[in-house]
């Protein structure tokens, strides 16, 4: 039994999911039916296929940070991805849209849900191109960053590291979104320009904040002839911070694609909720057990994918683009990567022999 409840127990890190989710599809079928229970059970699914490379990134920062805000992350954080990204920021996104005011943005959700669906899905090209932004950010930082040493396609990425400069993921962006932005099939050129420049911004803002501060508390560490541990205080918040963004980018087309599946907001509510829930103790899971110092192209293979979503993202702004092919990819790619992992684990074991 003690084994069960260690903190690094995959019963103890996933129980909390499971329980919450037995009690909310439950309380969908009592209420609604089966047939509501079957899409609420579609919808966490559909959210943890494409959530499963935010879970990786997610647990690459989270194992940087102290025990105190690994917990703010599964608690607060949770709050924040359930109530914030997946109900209450859809209503504000139709309220800003629309100008209806609060109850009755509310009062459409519920009362006519198809068109709330429709003015949330006016609001996708800036939607889109803030994630977009955001996302490959993210992903080109990654490739162009000169001090990693582990690379799985050397191919392509060892040309992208030796032209790696600080600032030039930004500047690819830049360039890119005004490429976008004077595209003669943009119908919504100020919304994307507008939009992406947040984007851009934001992860600049948000990441270097985290870089600041994590050098900062270095320095004060060792100063005081203590060994750097974790992220605490300033360093931290930031990192949690960006932790929520980043949450944010990936649901944000998510939320709209789940209103192809139903119109019930309070389906899409319990769905994508306790989706979020199980990317969060998966995030756990990651850093507890170690996963990514195991399967050491596990980051890569993330990091391809949210490149991909953010080139969908972005494209979806001209063409209307399956959203499946970025899950089913998303997977494969997950899915290759441990099998190379794997694969070179055992050289490394044979050669030490």
């Amino acid at each position: 039994m003690s084994g069960l409840l260690h903190p690094h127990s995959p019963f103890r890190i996933f129980a909390i999911s499971g329980i919450i989710s037995i009690t909310v599809l439950s309380l969908v079928y009592f209420n609604l039916g089966w047939q509501a229970a079957f899409v609420a059970l579609m919808l966490v699914i559909i959210e943890l296929t494409f959530s499963f490379d935010n879970a990786i990134i997610n647990a690459r920062v989270l194992m940087k940070m102290s025990p105190f805000w690994q917990k703010m992350f599964m608690t607060v954080g949770i709050f924040i991805a359930v109530f914030g990204m997946r109900i209450v920021f859809p209503i504000l996104i139709v309220m800003f849209s629309s100008g209806l005011p609060w109850d009755q943005v509310i009062g459409l959700a519920f009362n006519d849900p198809d068109h709330y669906a429709e003015v949330l899905h006016d609001a996708h090209p800036s939607i889109a191109s803030f994630g977009g932004m955001f996302l490959l950010m993210l992903a080109l930082h990654f490739f162009f960053d000169v001090t990693r040493e582990v690379q799985w396609f050397s191919k392509i990425e060892k040309p992208m590291q030796a032209i790696g400069r600080k600032w030039l993921h930004a500047l690819v962006c830049t360039m890119l979104l005004l490429l976008i932005v004077l595209h003669p099939a943009n119908e919504h050129p100020q919304e994307v320009l507008t939009a992406g420049l947040i984007g851009i911004g934001m992860y600049l803002l948000i990441h270097g904040a985290s870089e600041l501060f994590t050098m900062q508390h270095a320095k004060a560490e060792k100063k005081a002839g203590r060994k750097i541990l974790q992220q605490t205080g300033m360093a931290a918040f930031a990192s949690f911070i960006y932790l929520e963004v980043l949450d944010a980018s990936f649901s944000f087309d998510g939320v709209i694609g789940a209103f192809a599946v139903t119109k019930d907001v309070i389906l899409i509510a319990a769905g994508l909720g306790i989706g979020a829930l199980w990317v969060r103790s998966l995030t756990l899971f990651i850093v507890r057990r170690e996963v990514l110092n195991t399967y050491r192209y596990l980051e890569h293979a993330a990091h391809y994918v949210i490149a991909a979503l953010a080139c969908t993202l972005l494209l979806g702004l001209f063409w209307e683009i399956p959203e499946t092919m970025v899950g089913v990819l998303g997977m494969g790619m997950i899915a290759l990567a441990i099998s190379h992992s794997i694969r070179e684990n055992k050289k490394d074991a044979a050669a030490s022999q």
